[in-house]
């Protein structure tokens, strides 16, 4: 029986466990990925192990999150993280440059290698057939000092793609396919890998689009293989050595195997407030809309732009309508300069943003009161754009583009025969705004410039034998790290001071809950079916830990919150019966005996005097690393 590409590169870096699906493994990650939002915690994280440089073939830190310096934190932080850079061998994008997965797509991602990053769109990467994983930065950092990532191995989801797309429907509307057969949590466990014919048809840049809200669907990871147009894209890009080709064997066995014929799709658009949600875009023709916003990691192409231009080109945006283009790096700026398409976006209406992430972090172009915003980006979870009461579209740069002429859903079909964009020969790239590594000798004297608000890390004491307290909050299925812990221009700057961001913890849902935390000593989570979904941000278990969580209970985590929790001592437990779900309140006062959390474990709600069975699928190093109060003391403890 033959392998997929999946396990193929599994088996490359596999470093223990055994090679059986649901088996706990190690792999050697190596590359990685910071942004400034996660980035300076991931750093302060690496410090903290006391190591004196990374250990991995290539590191990078990218400046593309918290961009909006409206006073000194965002300032000081990039300060941080360039010292940082010098001082441990780090490879640093600095604002201006570009998206972080564009520019990684474009500049660093290599076919066959692992990449580990601490934002969960690093599956980006997956276009060029690289197995690239998001998680917290904790992880990250732990992959920076030379150690394993812990996962479980995943099982292998092939989608099976055949014939070509129709003009006017793009990656975008394939993966918004993926999201409406799957939803949120149907590859929860799987890797998707995509096969087939199909494959021939779609770009790199369509192909990273894919692999990048892939991450919607609650996979592990996404990735293409390695072929003659991925090869022509590394080229362009003057790293045509660094391709190999890589794809499945014949032979290769899914676990199982979605199958799409391109050319039966149809433009696609994600309702709110859910990447899952997904309709035909004839069922919401002639809604009229506010405002349109064309970029973030997944739309941000220099193809994405040159459809917006094409579409544009001796038209407006309707009068009603705010739209603006947030390129993806900077070499797609000059080269939409140079031919002359900013122009026409420009010239139709457009506004030009920085090339950064932008509107889509909540970070800016927070649309009106009750708006309709049409984005092309990933996520459209309640209030992430910064309106709360907005309602977020998620579609393909074609629709939005037509959209914002006719100031209502529209068609873009309608236009006739679409002009095929190819990808250029070679890119305009300019490498002016990276910093490579100084030598070993050189960084060892640099020192680290850390300003006011980047506070030292808490310290975690072991776990204790039982737990008391009460249930704090009481939320439901699907909840977001963006209900957990927000984003946006207010909160992110406080990204590197835990005691400041933790004040907005659960700030979505229930304003009172950090106060309370506090005033209560700690206490309990209930949650319902995917907690955790979403952003990679390890804020969402970091800092509910300083406010005193002793355990979450659901009726089931998504991946990487899971992981997150974990690294900072909060036991994950889920309901043995998901229906026990309605036995505790919110109020409720419980007292759990964790011992060594080997044995049984049953809650007692004290004052309803009933008891509830928890379980968990906690692997030995994931039980002693709670024991000990996360992975900071598990690794000191590895180390010593």
């Amino acid at each position: 029986m033959g392998l997929t590409l999946s396990e193929k590169i599994i088996r490359e870096h596999i470093v223990s466990g055994d090679e059986e699906k649901g088996s706990d493994i190690g792999i050697k990650m190596d590359q990685t990925l910071t942004q400034d939002a996660t980035g300076t915690m991931a750093y302060l994280q690496f410090e903290a192990m006391g190591l004196d440089r990374v250990k991995t073939e290539l590191s990078v830190s990218f400046i593309d999150h918290n961009t909006l310096q409206s006073d000194f934190k965002n300032a000081d932080d990039h300060r941080y993280l360039q010292s940082i850079a010098r001082r441990y061998g780090i490879t640093l994008s600095k604002a201006g440059n570009g998206i972080c997965h564009q520019v990684m797509l474009e500049r660093f991602a290599r076919p066959g290698k692992t990449l580990i990053g601490s934002d969960s769109h690093t599956p980006t990467a997956g276009g060029v057939a690289s197995l690239a994983i998001g998680a917290g930065g904790l992880d990250v950092a732990v992959s920076m000092g030379g150690g394993a990532f812990g996962l479980k191995y995943p099982k292998i989801m092939g989608v099976h793609l055949k014939g070509e797309l129709p003009d006017w429907v793009s990656g975008k509307d394939v993966i918004l396919e993926v999201l409406r057969r799957l939803d949120v949590k149907g590859g929860r466990g799987f890797i998707l890998e995509y096969f087939g014919p199909g494959i021939k048809s779609l770009s790199v840049p369509d192909r990273a689009t894919i692999t990048n809200m892939g991450t919607e669907t609650g996979a592990t990871t996404s990735i293409f293989p390695s072929d003659e147009i991925t090869r022509q894209f590394l080229k362009a890009q003057g790293r045509e050595d660094q391709w190999i080709e890589l794809k499945a064997d014949d032979d290769a066995a899914y676990d199982t195997v979605m199958e799409i014929d391109l050319s039966s799709l149809e433009p696609m658009v994600a309702k709110p407030h859910s990447p899952g949600a997904v309709v035909t875009l004839k069922e919401l023709l002639g809604m009229k809309v506010d405002q349109v916003c064309v970029g973030s990691c997944t739309n941000s192409s220099y193809r994405d732009l040159m459809v917006v231009a094409q579409i544009m080109k001796g038209k407006k945006v309707h009068q009603d309508v705010s739209a603006t283009v947030s390129p993806g790096s900077r070499a797609i700026v000059k080269m939409i300069t140079k031919n002359g398409a900013l122009a026409d976006i420009v010239g139709a209406g457009f506004r030009m943003l920085e090339n950064a992430c932008g509107p889509c972090i909540g970070m800016g172009l927070a649309p009106n009161t009750g708006a309709i915003s049409v984005r092309t980006f990933n996520r459209n979870f309640e209030g992430r754009s910064g309106t709360k009461d907005a309602q977020v579209y998620l579609v393909s740069p074609e629709i939005a583009a037509y959209t914002a002429i006719k100031g209502e859903f529209a068609d873009p079909r309608e236009i006739g025969q679409m002009h095929m964009i190819d990808e250029p020969e070679v890119y305009d790239y300019d490498d002016s705004l990276i910093v490579y590594p100084l030598p070993p000798d050189e960084a060892g004297k640099v020192e680290i410039l850390r300003g006011p608000n980047i506070k030292p890390l808490p310290d975690f004491q072991p776990l204790s034998p039982e737990l008391n307290g009460e249930v704090l909050i009481k939320v439901g299925d699907n909840i977001t790290t963006d209900h957990i812990m927000p984003a946006g221009a207010k909160i992110l700057p406080l990204r590197s001071n835990v005691p400041a961001i933790s004040e907005f913890v659960f700030s979505q849902v229930d304003n009172t809950f950090p106060q309370r935390a506090l005033e209560k000593k700690g206490g309990f989570v209930i949650g319902g079916d995917n907690y955790g979904q979403g952003s990679s941000r390890e804020h969402a278990a970091l800092a509910p830990k300083y406010l005193g969580v002793k355990a979450v209970i659901v009726k089931s985590f998504a991946r990487i919150h899971r992981a997150n929790l974990i690294n900072f001592g909060i036991p994950p437990l889920t309901f043995n019966d998901p229906s026990d779900y309605d036995k505790i309140e919110k109020g409720d006062q419980l007292k759990l005996e964790v011992g060594d959390l080997k044995g049984e474990l049953i809650i007692e709600v004290v004052n309803k005097g009933s008891k509830i069975k928890l379980v968990h699928d906690l692997s030995d190093r994931e039980l002693e690393t709670i024991r000990l109060g996360g992975t900071l003391n598990y690794t000191k403890s590895q180390l010593s």
